[in-house]
C-alpha cells in the first residue's frame, strides 16, 4: 500500500484519524480489524467490551517505526467501527448470564436458568454469524482479518472462515488457559469453551498449538490428548523448568513453531502474558510470557509461516483512575500482531 507524502509517521496522531493515527481507509487497507464489543460469559471479572475502544485511543501513543517488523503501517490498517448493536446485545447477554454465573452455572432442571442459558447461547450465535460473514468478506477481498475483542468466545466465526478459506490452517493460540472446557457453566459459546468448539466443529483445523498455558482442569488436559498430535500444548510451568536448565526460550519457540503448517491463525489472548501487564483482563494468572518473549515468538512466526488472520481478545481497560495501562499493553501487541502479519 502507499502513503501518501504528507503523511509523517513521526508526528502526533492528527482528531479524527483511524487506529494508529493512520490515514487509511478501508479500501486502502491490507489489514481489516474488526471491533467485536462482547463480554457476556467471562466468568470471573467483566469488562473485556470495553477493549475495543480503549484500544483504539491507546493506539495513538504508538510509535509506528518498529526496529523487529519495521514500517508495519505501511501495509494499511483500518479499524472498522465499533458497533452499538453488539454492544448492546452484549449488555443484554450478560445480565442474563450473571444469575447463571453467580448460581455456579446453570442447574439441572431450573426452568429459569435455561431460559436465561437460551438467550445467551442466541446472543453468541448472533455474534459467530457476524463474525464470519465479516471475515468471509475481508478474506474475499484479498485483505488479511483481524478481530479486537471482547472476550475469548469472540473469534469462532472468524476461525470458521480462515478455515474455510485455507485447509489445514493452524491455530497458534498464546494464554494462560487451555479454553478446551465443555459448554463451561452451561454456556455452549462460553469464553472458556473457544479451543473446544474450534476442535469440534471445525474440521479444516488441521493442528493447535498452545503457548503460556497454566490454568486448565483435568478434563481439558484430557480432551487435548484425545486428539494426538493435532493438539500440541505447552505447559508454561514446563517451558521454565526447560529455561531453568539451560534450553533458551528461542529455542523452545523454534521447536514449537515447527510443529505448525504453513498457514497460521494467531488467537492471543492477553493473559498470556504475565498479569503485571494485564492486571485487569477477565481471568489472570500467575506466570506467562514477558512482552519481548511474546514479540520474539511473534517474529519467528512471521519468518518460518503464513500468518492469515489473527485475535487480541481479553484486554480490559481498568479502573477509572488506572485506566491504561493494560490497552497501553494491548495496543502495542496488536501493532506486533499486524507486524507479525506481513506480507513479503
Amino acid at each position: 500500500m502507499s502513503v501518501s507524502p504528507n503523511f509523517d509517521p513521526a508526528a502526533a496522531a492528527d482528531a479524527g484519524a483511524g487506529i494508529f493515527g493512520l490515514p487509511f481507509d478501508r479500501a486502502a487497507s491490507r489489514i481489516v480489524l474488526l471491533p467485536v464489543p462482547f463480554d457476556a460469559t467471562t466468568s470471573y471479572r467483566p469488562g473485556t467490551a470495553d477493549g475495543p475502544a480503549a484500544l483504539r485511543e491507546a493506539s495513538m501513543q504508538v510509535d509506528l517505526f518498529d526496529r523487529r517488523f519495521g514500517r508495519v503501517y505501511e501495509q494499511g490498517i483500518f479499524m472498522e467501527p465499533i458497533s452499538e448493536k453488539i454492544r448492546e446485545l452484549s449488555r443484554r447477554a450478560a445480565a442474563a448470564a450473571r444469575p447463571i454465573i453467580d448460581a455456579g452455572g446453570a442447574e439441572d432442571g431450573n426452568r429459569e436458568h435455561a431460559k436465561l442459558l437460551a438467550e445467551v447461547n442466541a446472543a453468541s450465535e448472533h455474534v459467530n454469524a457476524f463474525v464470519y460473514e465479516h471475515t468471509a468478506r475481508v478474506l474475499a477481498e484479498g485483505k488479511l482479518p483481524g478481530l479486537i475483542g471482547g472476550e475469548h468466545s469472540v473469534p469462532f466465526g472468524a476461525i470458521k472462515a480462515v478455515a474455510e478459506k485455507y485447509p489445514g490452517v493452524g491455530i497458534l493460540h498464546i494464554d494462560a488457559h487451555m479454553d478446551c472446557r465443555d459448554a463451561f457453566e452451561g454456556f455452549t459459546w462460553s469464553h472458556a469453551s473457544i479451543m473446544h468448539n474450534v476442535l469440534s466443529r471445525l474440521p479444516n483445523v488441521a493442528k493447535l498449538v498452545q503457548i503460556g498455558i497454566r490454568d486448565f482442569s483435568e478434563d481439558e488436559v484430557s480432551f487435548g490428548a484425545q486428539h494426538g498430535a493435532r493438539v500440541v500444548t505447552a505447559f508454561d510451568e514446563d517451558w521454565a523448568q526447560l529455561q531453568s536448565g539451560g534450553t533458551t526460550f528461542l529455542k523452545l519457540c523454534e521447536q514449537t513453531i515447527a510443529q505448525l503448517p504453513k498457514d497460521v491463525y494467531i488467537s492471543f489472548d492477553i493473559d498470556g502474558l504475565d498479569p503485571s501487564l494485564c492486571p485487569h483482563t477477565g481471568t489472570p494468572v500467575p506466570g506467562g510470557l514477558s512482552f519481548h518473549q511474546a514479540t520474539m515468538l511473534l517474529d519467528l512466526v512471521r519468518k518460518g509461516r503464513r500468518v492469515v488472520g489473527f485475535d487480541l481478545v481479553e484486554v480490559a481497560p481498568g479502573s477509572p483512575s488506572e485506566p491504561e495501562w493494560d490497552a497501553n499493553v494491548g495496543a502495542r501487541a496488536l501493532y506486533k500482531l499486524c507486524g507479525a502479519s506481513k506480507s513479503g
